[in-house]
């Protein structure tokens, strides 16, 4: 990958870089790198939270509109699909994911931060969804998960508007559910995963998915859904180690089996 590294600690927290000078501008190799580094956690057994940050001034300022310049009808309509499934294989990712966002998360770059699961913002970050300003409408995933997020009138008003929205505003509406100075943005990030990454690793997959598959559900399938979830800890060697912990009056030592 070109674009994009991960970064592993010992505590199971992955951290994913874009790093593309100099705003992200998300291009195909940029898009290719993020299907790939997806691709690879997914499957990384040992990973307890993803945070999804940027190298450089700005998280990511949405489409390369250079490149886009450049592409016939047809380039758009492989392309574009083809960073949906960019934000869509970040969304879908087995363990909490965070991004940590400064500078602009603009377009699309607002799209992936609306992919994970929770934001922290740098108190001088903008983020919003600009395409109807340039004659089109968000297509990865930003009409779906925004109104689902904060509602479909606040949605409205962002993506009608075509607004850039400072932190302060995203912390108001619900996009971001943390501000902090830039200089502490990065250890913030890191700290709110090594929380998530101190539980149980298979009781939190499990919860996210109980989470994400009952939010279009009815009430009775939702719950059904939930207590299926359940029952994939009561065999756990976790479910054992925490009432162990708890009995010894320590801390539990998590293994994810």
């Amino acid at each position: 990958m070109r674009f994009v590294r991960i970064e592993a600690s010992e505590d199971g927290v992955r951290t994913l870089v874009l790093d593309r000078p100099p705003v992200n501008a998300l291009g195909r190799e940029l898009v290719d790198d993020l299907l790939a580094a997806c691709d690879s956690l997914k499957v990384d057994a040992e990973a307890r939270c993803v945070v999804v940050r940027s190298a450089g001034k700005h998280f990511s300022a949405g489409a390369d509109l250079k490149e886009r310049q450049g592409m016939t009808l047809d380039d758009v309509r492989a392309f574009v699909p083809r960073l949906a499934a960019a934000c869509n294989g970040l969304a879908d990712l087995p363990m909490p994911t965070i991004a940590a966002v400064h500078g602009t998360a603009a377009g699309g770059g607002c799209e992936l931060a609306l992919a994970c699961d929770l934001r922290i913002l740098s108190d001088e970050a903008t983020i919003g969804l600009r395409e109807t300003a340039l004659g089109i409408l968000p297509g990865a995933g930003g009409t779906q998960r925004l109104p689902r997020l904060i509602g479909p009138a606040m949605a409205k008003r962002w993506i009608f508007t075509a607004r850039m929205h400072t932190a302060a505003e995203a912390l108001a509406h619900g996009v971001a559910q943390q501000v902090v100075p830039l200089a502490a943005l990065e250890v913030s990030a890191l700290d709110l995963a090594r929380a998530i990454a101190a539980n149980g690793p298979v009781a939190i997959r499990l919860a996210k998915r109980a989470i994400d598959g009952g939010a279009d559900l009815a009430m009775a399938p939702a719950l059904a859904l939930e207590w299926n979830c359940y029952q994939g800890v009561l065999g756990t060697q976790d479910r054992l180690e925490a009432l162990a912990a708890f009995a010894e009056k320590r801390p539990p030592k998590f293994t994810g089996r």
